[in-house]
Order: C-alpha cells, then sequence, then structure tokens
C-alpha cells in the first residue's frame, strides 16, 4: 500500500478535513495517477452529506479527476507513464454482463464500481479524486486530448459526459429544439455541446442573471421559469428538454413544453421524488426519460468532440483549504460554472 495526502469527510456534518489514505500498490492491469486537478461535483455535496443514503465514513469525494500517469503494471497496454489522462464516476464492472459488453458500464447489472464510497471487488471501499494520487484499472482510465488543458479536463469527467450522452442519444443536432433547464455547472456544459451538435438551444433558468452568460455560450433564447408568462408562451416548443436541476421542480409544467413526441431526460439528481401527472404524458405522448453518465467509450468520445469543437466548461481554481467554502457556495448557486481543485495543494 501507498499512503497518500487527502481531503475527507469524517460525518454528513463535519467539515472536510486533510486527513491521509491508502492506495493499493499497482496489479498488472493498474494505472497509479498522479492527480493534478480534481472538480467538485454537486454530487460530491449530496453523498458526502447523506442525502442519497448512508456513507461509509471517511470518504474522499471527487470524480472529475485529471493527472499525469506515474506508474503502470506490467500487463498494461493502453496508457505509458506520462500520459494525460482522467477518470471519472466509475473504476469497475463486471466486463461481463450485457449492458457491459455493449459499452454501458455505468448500468453494470452486477453494479459499476464508483469512483468514491463504493465497495470494489477487492473489497475495499474507494476513495476519490480529492487526494494526491490514485490506482485504478486500465480499462477505465481516459486519454485527456491535446488541446485541453488538465484543470478544463478534470469536469468534462462528469459534467461533460452526464450532459453529452442524453444529448447525443436523444438525437440533438440540426433542425432539432433543445432545451436547457438550470444554468449551472451541468447546464453550461449542456448548452455548449447541444449548440455544438447544431441544435437549436434555449436555456430555461429560474431568472435572467445569466442570461449573457447562456447566449454567449451558445444559446439562442434565454427565458426566466421564475415569471409564468414562460410556459404559457413556449407550451409545445420542444423536441428534448434535458433538466439539469439538482432539486425538486414541477415536472410536470416542463413536460408540456415538449412537442409531440418530445422527451424531457432528467440529469439532475435531487434527494427529493419529482412527481409527474400522467395527462402531461399522454396528452402529447411525450417521454420522462433520466440518464446517468455515459460508458468509457462514450466518454472518450466525449473528449474527443470537446477537443475538436473547443468545448470547455468555465473554471474557477481553488486549493483544498477552500473546499468547505466551495461547497457553500455550490449549494447557493455562486459559482461560475465550476470549481476545479488543484491537487498539488493536497500536499
Amino acid at each position: 500500500m501507498t499512503i497518500v495526502n487527502a481531503y475527507a469527510a469524517l460525518s454528513p456534518t463535519e467539515l472536510l478535513a486533510p486527513t491521509k489514505i491508502e492506495r493499493r500498490d499497482v496489479g498488472p492491469h493498474d494505472v497509479l495517477i498522479e492527480i493534478r486537478y480534481a472538480g467538485i461535483c454537486h454530487s460530491d455535496i449530496h453523498t458526502v452529506r447523506g442525502d442519497w443514503g448512508p456513507q461509509p465514513y471517511p470518504l474522499v469525494p471527487g470524480h472529475e479527476i485529471a493527472g499525469i500517469v506515474a506508474e503502470v503494471g506490467s500487463a498494461v497496454t493502453k496508457h505509458a507513464v506520462g500520459d494525460r489522462v482522467g477518470v471519472g464516476c466509475m473504476v469497475n464492472s463486471c466486463g461481463e454482463c450485457t449492458n457491459c459488453t455493449a459499452g454501458d458500464e455505468q448500468y453494470c447489472l452486477n453494479g459499476m464500481v464508483g469512483t468514491y464510497g463504493a465497495a470494489d471487488r477487492d473489497g475495499t471501499i474507494t476513495q476519490g479524486g480529492y487526494s494526491t494520487h490514485v490506482v485504478v484499472t486500465e480499462d477505465f482510465v481516459l486519454r485527456i486530448p491535446e488541446g485541453i488543458d488538465l484543470d478544463v479536463a478534470a469536469p468534462l469527467l462528469c459534467a461533460g459526459i452526464t450532459t453529452y450522452s442524453p444529448l447525443r442519444r436523444w438525437g440533438a443536432g440540426p433542425g432539432k429544439k433543445v432545451a436547457v433547464v438550470g444554468m449551472g455547472g451541468l447546464g453550461h456544459m449542456a448548452v455548449q455541446i447541444a449548440h455544438a451538435l447544431g441544435a437549436d438551444v434555449t436555456v430555461l433558468s429560474q431568472t435572467l442573471s445569466k442570461k449573457e452568460d447562456g447566449l454567449r455560450l451558445g444559446a439562442g433564447h434565454y427565458f426566466a421559469t421564475s415569471d409564468p408568462e414562460t410556459f404559457e408562451r413556449l407550451a409545445g416548443s420542444f423536441d428534448l428538454i434535458v433538466n439539469t436541476v439538482s432539486a425538486s421542480i414541477d415536472i410536470s409544467a416542463y413536460l408540456m413544453l415538449l412537442s409531440v413526441n418530445g422527451t424531457l431526460v432528467n440529469v439532475g439528481a435531487p434527494a427529493e421524488p419529482l412527481p409527474v401527472n400522467a395527462f402531461a404524458l399522454i396528452g402529447g405522448r411525450r417521454s420522462f426519460a433520466g440518464s446517468m453518465i455515459g460508458g468509457i467509450r462514450e466518454t472518450q468520445e466525449m473528449l474527443d468532440f470537446c477537443a475538436e469543437h473547443g468545448v470547455a466548461p468555465e473554471t474557477e481554481l481553488i486549493g483544498a483549504d477552500q473546499i468547505n467554502d466551495a461547497y457553500e457556495r455550490v449549494l447557493a448557486s455562486q459559482v461560475r460554472y465550476r470549481f476545479v481543485i488543484d491537487a498539488a495543494t493536497f500536499a
């Protein structure tokens, strides 16, 4: 085992604090990554605060990891020392079930292994990217293309793929009207990706405070959902709506904004249920769907797409001692648009 510096949550109510954790020795198919940057995701906050259920504390969060390969196992063929690489929301799966063999490891029928807070195949609990190093099996390590800086790459490993996957699967592109609900860490990525795919993009945000940003990032239209007239004006307008908000909203009201055969895809993950009025669905042959992240193959595709089209998150770089303040700012929507931790500050 190797001992490395990290930041951990000790309980749902305590502040994250410096700690030391063990990383396993590099096995034949493993890659040791020197972490350079780790993004802060709203999921980190939900998880460490127990919003989604009890957690195995102490817990090191972080599933937006970018760094440099420091060592590879004897059987590794996909990566070499010095490579620029990333790790997203999962670090293992069974590799044998129908979903895994189809490239949908995130939906592994035997349970994919999350980057933190999950039972790994050897029975240990995974610890995430708020640390200086991580050891990951090579199949779950991604290549970061040239043209994407490592600090910018980190949020793509969650925020990027979480929005890219449903936009691709539900056909965002030329001739399609796509609405993005929420203009936060996920939303600002969805706007850029949908625009790069060629869709006509509308932002639906609670207020117009980020309208200038939304239009600059590729939206053609921007509406405040706090204005009741918005829902009347836009009724039946969209082929696809991507809801990025991790809070309870009136899903039925948003479903009514879909055209016939339209789909609303939920990627935000609030702790509360999202009730749906059946008539909002059957009245227009509408669909209410959900999407998590993408598989490894699709995540690599997303990274290459972002490099080709100049799609990148807007980030604020912080030190480890600012993590707890950053959490509060995320909850207050006071970040534009993604915090990234300089992993050198864990040392």
